[in-house]
Order: C-alpha cells, then structure tokens, then sequence
C-alpha cells in the first residue's frame, strides 16, 4: 500500500466533508478590516467568530505600534532560535512584564501557544510522573501528553469527586515511581465557556502533592479585575504553580508565555525543544505585544465594553429560551437540537437570509443530534448587533421548531451556495 492511499480513500472525520463545506462551512474566507462587520462570501455580514475580544486587532495605537516596529526593525530580526542568536533586551522585557502581570517570579515567550503547551508537557513530564487532567482539555494539551513518557489520568469535566480520586491514583502510582503529579486544567474552555473550578482545586492541595498548571488562552485579558485571567477571577493566583497564556486571542497577535516560578522557567528555557529549535519571535510581534500588554492593563474600558455586550448578549439568549450552558465567560454556546440537515439549514439562513457568521459545531465535536452555535462577543461589537442577533436566533429556532430545517436535502443547499 502506497501511504498517500489513505489520502484518496479516508479523508479523516472532518475532511470528509470537504467537497460539500469547503470554503463555506469550513475554511472560510473572511475579508476586510478586523471588525464586528467583514465581509465574507461577497457580502457584509455581522461577525461573532472572531476572539478578538478586547477589540485590539485593528486598534488604532495597535497598529501604529506593530507599523512602526516593522518599519524599524524588519520582520526579520532577530534572526535564530532565542538561545543562539534570537535574544534581545525587548524579549525580556515583555517577559518581565509578563510575569509582573501574573504575579510570579519569571516568564518565559512561546513562538506559537499551541506548540507552546505541546512542548511544556512533554518537557516537564517525565517518565516516571504522573499526569491528571480534565476530559475536556484542549487539543494541545492532548498532543503534549501523547508525547510525554508520563502515566495519565482523567476526571470528568469539573468532577471535583472524580479527580480526588484519580489523585488518589496518581498519588500511589507517583510514590511507587519516585515521580511527581501535574494537574492540567483550563481556565476558560473555549467551546462552552464555563470555567476549571481553580478555587476547588487548589484545596486538594492541603491533602494531595500535586502542581497546578492551567491553560488560560480564553481567560487572559478577559477575566478577572484587571484582566490577569482565571486565576485572578477565583482570586488563586499563588496557587496556580504554571500559568499559560497565548497573544492570539485578547492580545490579537502571534505567540504566548507561560509563567512560574524562577527555576521552572529557567529549566523550560533550557529544555522546551519548540524553543530551542525555532527561530525568535520577530521584533514586530514582540513590541506590538508590549503596547498590546500596556492597553490591557491601562486601559480597561476595552474589557469593561466587552463585558458589557457579553452580559446584553447571554442575558438576552437566556430570556428567549436559549440553552447557552454554563458559561461564565464571554464564550457563548448556543445549543440547538438537530442532525446534519436542521445544522445545514440554520447556519445558511443565519448568513444568507440575516448575514450572520457564527461557527458551528456538529458530531462528532458534539453529541449526535447537538448543533452547536458559538458565537465571541468582542468589544467591536455594539448593543444594536446584540439586539439585531437575538431577533435573527428567535427566527431560526422558530423554524427549527416546526419542522422546516429537517426537510432540507442538504446536496441542495450546497449547490444554493455561490463561491
């Protein structure tokens, strides 16, 4: 067998949907300025996809910034992995700021957040530790596990009972090996929206000998008094031993950090191979995520807006019948009822009949018969786009309602579709 067979005959569990999706459901084409309205498909639409959450992506002074250091320094600079030749004063100092942010001893910058959790698992778990974690951790906390030595356990999302006992687990398997525990949660999970029960957590500590590391992607900038993320929220910033944020969310960049303590750092700065090996981030990236991190701690009308369409949007979801689950962020899932075709038919009237874009999810992300809307409110958007969305998700489930979505061939509605 040729192994570019497998290419031809099994596309994998989404990309069997190419043919049909391609360009519209999946990987589609949104054009114009960073804004609550874009353009996609040749026309205007309402956008809530986008986690651009303070609005900073195409900020005025954020731009300047991110022109003003690429006019000076070049996307280049500096050239080579941090450790040989990519290092400067600039890269410091946003670390420094970092961790200052985050109230913990050091920082230390991530090319990319995705690569970047991947490469803290696997360099901090060794082979006779233990890994415990939530069922609903993110991809990359998943591929970095996979590539970790370490022994691995998982509790039911939030299920404070299940993971005592699966500390109890660990616990006897960790002294047995001589190894040590890591408790992996996020802080916002990104497709419901509610949040790791960091204040439970952290009092396992008083019975068990665990570190606490969380992945924060959604709740840095977002949530808590000055925006410091989860931890701040629930008020445990001590205890969080290892703090993860990334830049491409409410910072509307490229890259991340993950905080700590001094000699953590410092041995993931010496250990974290998709460090090592890759080049530094370009000096643009770097001096734009300093004006983006001085906005976010200067200038909190950005988070206190957003908070307001967050609160306007889920409250008015919430009165109208929606079921938007148990979120406590600005993350806000719709759940409807429905297979493919009523999942095919709300998301093209949302974009073609009222000229919303909103992503969607299906099975096997979500349960058969599950869709899945999850819209972002962001601080780009205005009370009046609230207003105008609710109207439209009160139509569709009107119709989802009677029956009208369940009759649609969906072969059809693709052929409606003009790219």
């Amino acid at each position: 067998m040729d192994i570019f067979d497998k290419c031809v005959v099994n596309m994998g569990p989404l990309g069997k949907y190419a043919k049909g999706a391609e360009g519209y459901f999946m990987f589609p084409k949104l054009e114009g300025q960073l804004s609550n309205r874009m353009m996609f498909n040749g026309k205007e639409r309402l956008i809530w996809s986008l986690n651009n959450y303070l609005g900073l992506g195409n900020h005025p002074d954020v731009r300047e910034a991110d022109a003003k250091a690429a006019a000076e320094w070049g996307m280049a600079y500096p050239m080579g992995a941090r450790m040989m030749s990519g290092h400067t004063k600039y890269h410091e100092q946003l670390e420094n700021e970092l961790a200052a942010f985050e109230k913990k001893e050091a920082a230390y910058l991530l090319n990319y957040g995705y690569q970047g959790m991947v490469s803290i698992i696997h360099s901090l778990v060794g082979r006779n530790d233990v890994i415990v974690y939530d069922s609903e951790a993110h991809a990359c906390i998943i591929d970095g596990m996979r590539l970790s030595f370490g022994k691995r356990f998982v509790y039911p999302h939030n299920d404070m009972a299940k993971l005592e006992k699966e500390l109890g687990r660990a616990t006897k398997l960790a002294e047995k090996q001589g190894g040590g525990i890591l408790v992996i949660t996020e802080g916002v999970y990104g497709m419901s929206g509610d949040l790791g029960k960091l204040d439970e957590i952290v009092k396992l500590k008083e019975k068990y000998n665990f570190r606490l590391f969380i992945d924060d992607a959604h709740g840095f900038g977002t949530m808590g008094p000055t925006g410091a993320g989860t931890s701040e929220f629930f008020g445990v910033m001590d205890e969080v031993d290892l703090y993860f944020g990334t830049f491409a969310k409410s910072m509307a960049g490229i890259g991340g950090f993950v905080a700590g303590k001094k000699e953590v750092i410092k041995y993931l700065q010496y250990n974290m191979r998709s460090q090592i090996y890759a080049k530094s981030l370009p000096m643009p990236m770097v001096m734009g995520a300093l004006k983006r991190l001085q906005m976010l701690r200067e200038e909190p009308e950005h988070r206190e807006k957003l908070w307001t369409i967050v609160n306007a949007l889920q409250k008015g979801l919430r009165d109208s019948g929606f079921n938007i689950g148990n979120t406590q962020s600005p993350v806000t899932p719709v759940m409807m009822k429905g297979g493919d075709a009523e999942a095919i038919g709300v998301t093209y009237d949302l974009r073609e009949e009222y000229n919303i874009f909103c992503s969607i999810v299906i099975y096997p992300v979500v349960p058969k018969g599950v869709i899945l809307l999850r819209l972002i409110p962001t601080a780009m958007h205005t009370l009046e786009d609230v207003e105008y969305t609710l109207k439209a998700f009160n139509a569709v489930q009107k119709k989802l309602d009677d029956g009208t979505y369940a009759k649609l061939d969906p072969e059809k509605v693709f052929d409606k579709i003009q790219f």
